[in-house]
């Protein structure tokens, strides 16, 4: 069973201080949606507050139609898995699992089916009657979640849930986050401030900031079209390198864009009459930066830092303004430290904010 939730203008206050402010947004029955943004900007919060776990100050919070938000946290449905794994040590895994269940007084047998289908679906069969001390990092993480499984909720809503592992371990759990979705077909809600994970495990992406919703769209919406500077800044790795605009020139077939460290740019953007180029920034992203081997002109980068990948090589470097200027290069590349190269920019795949950081929209001819 899965569920659809409808956020409706919802904010929420601690006294004068607001953490979150009229956010609306729909998640459809099924669907695996990433809370993304930086430390502080309310993920969680919005998170705590579906769960029942903070108090909503205006606005509703709706599952499959039903309006939760004046529910406790056991009527509504859903079921969080947090950061920390929150298991009992002096239980088996099995009772970890069933505690819950037998709690709310459900039929020994119902338990015990539920218990086994879970630790089938995640593959943990043979961890039953072991304690928490005797489990992994990944173990124990798995087991919070067959925990959440057993209640057979309408939604599942993660909180950081692979914060506590190592690298290699994060990577395979969120494989199996991906086809834990895939056997389920549930709705999840997933919070992190890695774009990794918002990445590759999204359907849709809510990137936050600073008490709103930036931007909702598939991981590759946000990183292709990035709705404002910010957006376009937190997403992707490296960051997009920004420069600022210092003047332009509508002609025929687009706004000709001068910076100080490319010089001058055709590009395909439209921006309304009476806009002026002060306070905009020119973005481009790394990987649209080609290093030019054939003794082609080019706009002039001295490599500072060298990023060896191997699948590529990032170059850190510096326009002839000062600007930083990040450039993507094969992995077999042999630029050093010191070296001066010649580059350019696919000035279709350039971006263009605006001084209030909006992102100014491309030609479609």
């Amino acid at each position: 069973m899965s569920a659809s939730i409808e956020i409706d203008n919802v904010t929420k206050r601690y006294g004068a201080l607001t953490v979150l402010e009229e956010i609306s947004l729909s998640i459809e029955a099924g669907e695996f949606v990433v809370f993304l943004g930086p430390s502080g900007c309310g993920k969680s919060t919005l998170l705590r507050m579906i769960a029942g776990l903070e108090d909503v100050t205006a606005g509703t919070i709706s599952v499959s139609g039903n309006r939760v938000d004046t529910l406790p946290p056991g009527k509504r449905g859903v079921a969080m898995v947090f950061q920390s794994y929150a298991l009992y040590p002096h239980m088996t895994v099995k009772q970890n699992m069933s505690f819950g269940l037998e709690n709310i007084g459900m039929a020994k047998d119902e338990i015990e089916r539920r218990v086994l289908a879970a630790a089938e679906t995640l593959e943990i069969g043979h961890l039953l009657d072991r304690k928490p001390a005797k489990l992994s990092g990944g173990q124990r993480q798995r087991v919070a979640i067959g925990r959440a499984i057993v209640k057979e909720p309408k939604a599942f809503l993660f909180d950081e849930p692979l914060s506590n592992l190592d690298a290699a371990l994060r990577g395979r759990t969120r494989l199996e986050l991906a086809q834990l979705h895939h056997r389920l077909g549930s709705t999840m809600i997933f919070v992190t401030h890695d774009q990794v994970e918002a990445m590759t495990l999204a359907d849709r992406i809510v990137i936050m900031n600073a008490r709103k919703i930036e931007q909702i769209g598939t991981p590759m919406d946000v990183y292709q079209r990035p709705a404002t500077k910010f957006v376009a800044g937190f997403i992707g790795s490296p960051a997009m390198n920004f420069l600022p605009v210092t003047g332009w020139k509508q002609g025929s077939s687009g706004l000709a864009v001068t910076t100080a460290g490319l010089g001058h740019v055709e590009t395909r953007f439209n921006v309304p009459e009476g806009i002026t180029p002060e306070g905009t920034t020119l973005g481009i992203r790394a990987e649209d930066i080609t290093v030019l081997t054939d003794g082609s002109a080019g706009v002039p980068v001295t490599a500072e830092v060298i990023e060896r990948l191997g699948d590529r090589s990032l170059v850190y470097g510096v326009l002839d303004d000062g600007s930083k200027f990040v450039v993507e290069a094969d992995g077999r590349s042999l630029i050093k430290a010191g070296d001066r190269l010649m580059v350019s920019v696919d000035a279709s795949a350039l971006h263009l904010f605006g001084a209030d950081g909006r992102a100014y929209s491309r030609r479609a001819d």
